[in-house]
């Protein structure tokens, strides 16, 4: 539920805030005044364009920031928690806060939650929160596949469409999985090939260890002659009568007939014997690794053979050589698998018929589920429309088969249309192709109130969806929409008097000239103020005593 709304020099609107309650909040004022700019202001924070003409003139940027309780919208809620931008309020409720800003420059950015996000962000998130039923363009009624997410929500059919999803999406791997083995060609040669590439690189140790000891053992016998000269140099100077383990003896003997008169010999003393144990450890160590040193040119070229196989086989393969290893085991793996290639083929090919049949009985089981809600929404939608000012209309729910119903498609064999006709002997027309603005939005305002506690999102808000009408008609609407505030947050721009009376509470939009510049302002009413607001939309600028008693008479009912 929307429960705040902040606009900062937005169009003529230098600045305005916002309160929203559950039930109908209507929003009047006089023509012109900007009554709708609070629902193009709402649009742009649920991530609709907006060009730099909607910043107030004068003024560096527009920001507009609303805030949601989420009690209510558990889909939301989910969403928020999957992208890790959740929060919660001070009470420790889930909430949501937006912010959008847009620039002089035509530049814009959007917060969620107080983290920057993308527009495509917004609108996700927003769909799940706020509907808006305003200008053609603004309606997602008008698409396609909304319409058959709400009949799906009508219907109530949820466990259906999962079967008929799982069953399309299993047969998707399936197909997946045979086009894959068939694009491989023929498997007899494809099993060769695989085979003498295995072979090639089965016959190295290919491993990073193996590698990494392969040319630690090619760098010693490159350089073997000079290692072990370096060898026996050092063991000449370690070892022998002047070597430096005799020459520490020395010292330390020295040091030690001194140490009585000095203590912190003996500390020298220490670490001169610890020099020693390391230097003989050192001797040993070394004694060992001239040991293994030889030249030896047969072991040599053996290495370099080596070396070259490996990295001629990088070249083929196009690889780096410690990749090799992996590559070989892939390979190995998809031979392994095409052991078996045929009986696979022939296997999948019985498992694919099994799982379209699977998909053909979950998709017409939901064709039927959908028919008949279809037909009860029909028939809900015509008795509306019929006191919403449309006698003799009719609305009907058509359901259109898919171009290629051998694909199985993870909505169903169908797609819903909404069809209309606004007068009696007019046949039915696709909703999106309805040329009067007022009476999509009634049309709109009948399939909400048929399909009250179906549609998922709490929160719906109506642009003028009283245009064109009065008296009877005009009061069945806001009968209407006071009726669908009942279960859920109902928010309307209206100029009759007879739909602000409906409402549970009411804002007042005014425009004014200060200092040459126009500017609109937005004021909640209370009861007088209402009362003085309706009798205006009844008697216009002059309010007579009549028109007070009537906007009296029409709040009390």
């Amino acid at each position: 539920m929307l429960t705040r709304l902040s606009i900062r020099d937005f169009a003529v609107v230098t600045e305005a805030e916002l309160e929203f309650g559950v039930g109908l909040t209507v929003i009047s004022g006089e023509t012109g005044a900007g009554k709708s700019l609070l629902v193009d202001a709402l649009g742009f924070l649920c991530g609709a364009r907006a060009d730099a003409g909607s910043v107030r003139h004068g003024a560096q940027r527009a920001e507009l920031a609303a805030e949601f309780a989420l009690v209510d919208a558990p889909a939301a809620s989910k969403w928020l928690r999957e992208a890790e931008l959740d929060d919660v309020d001070n009470a420790g409720q889930a909430s949501c806060q937006l912010r959008r800003t847009l620039r002089a420059d035509g530049g814009s950015k959007a917060w969620i939650n107080g983290r920057p996000a993308t527009v495509t962000q917004l609108a996700e998130l927003t769909c799940l929160l706020v509907e808006i039923h305003g200008q053609h363009e603004q309606q997602a009624l008008l698409a396609r596949a909304t319409q058959t997410s709400l009949l799906d929500a009508h219907a109530n059919h949820a466990t259906l469409c999962d079967m008929t999803r799982e069953a399309a999406v299993d047969w998707r791997r399936l197909r997946d999985e045979r086009e894959a083995l068939l694009a491989r060609g023929d498997v007899g040669e494809r099993q060769a090939w695989l085979q003498h590439q295995l072979q090639e690189l089965q016959a190295e140790a290919l491993e990073p260890d193996a590698l990494a000891e392969l040319d630690r053992d090619h760098r010693r016998h490159a350089h073997a002659a000079s290692l072990i000269e370096a060898c026996d140099l050092a063991l000449q100077q370690l070892a022998g009568d002047d070597a430096i383990t005799s020459r520490l003896q020395q010292l330390r003997g020295a040091l030690r007939s001194e140490a009585s008169h000095e203590p912190r010999l003996s500390e020298v003393d220490a670490m001169l014997d610890s020099a020693a144990i390391q230097v003989d450890e050192a001797l040993s160590m070394l004694e060992r690794i001239r040991d293994d040193l030889d030249i030896d040119p047969g072991a040599m070229l053996e290495l370099e053979r080596r070396l070259v196989r490996v990295q001629d086989l990088a070249r083929k393969h196009r690889l780096p050589p410690d990749q090799l290893a992996d590559h070989r085991d892939a390979l190995a793996s998809e031979l392994e698998s095409l052991a078996d290639a045929g009986d696979r083929l022939l296997e999948l090919e019985q498992t694919i018929k099994a799982a379209h049949l699977q998909w053909v009985d979950a998709a017409r089981a939901l064709t039927a589920s959908r028919r008949r809600a279809g037909d009860a929404l029909g028939a809900g939608v015509s008795t509306l429309i019929a006191t919403l000012g449309m006698e003799g209309g009719h609305f009907e729910v058509a359901l259109e088969p898919i171009t290629d119903p051998a694909t199985p498609d993870t909505n169903g064999a169908e797609r819903a249309e909404f069809l209309v006709s606004a007068n009696a002997g007019q046949p039915p027309r696709p909703l999106r192709k309805v040329a009067s603005g007022g009476e999509l939005s009634r049309i709109s305002l009948a399939i909400e109130v048929a399909m009250q506690g179906s549609d998922p999102v709490p929160t719906m808000v109506f642009d003028e969806v009283d245009a064109g009408i009065g008296g009877a008609v005009a009061a069945a609407v806001g009968a209407r929409l006071r009726a669908l505030g009942e279960g859920r947050q109902v928010l309307c721009v209206t100029h009759q008097p007879q739909v602000a009376a409906a409402g549970h509470a009411q804002y007042r939009v005014r425009k004014a000239s200060r200092e040459g510049i126009t500017q609109s302002s937005v004021e909640r009413l209370d009861e007088n103020g209402r009362i003085a607001e309706i009798a205006r939309m009844l008697g216009g600028a002059k309010v007579t005593a009549e028109a007070e008693a009537a906007a009296r008479r029409l709040l009390e009912h």
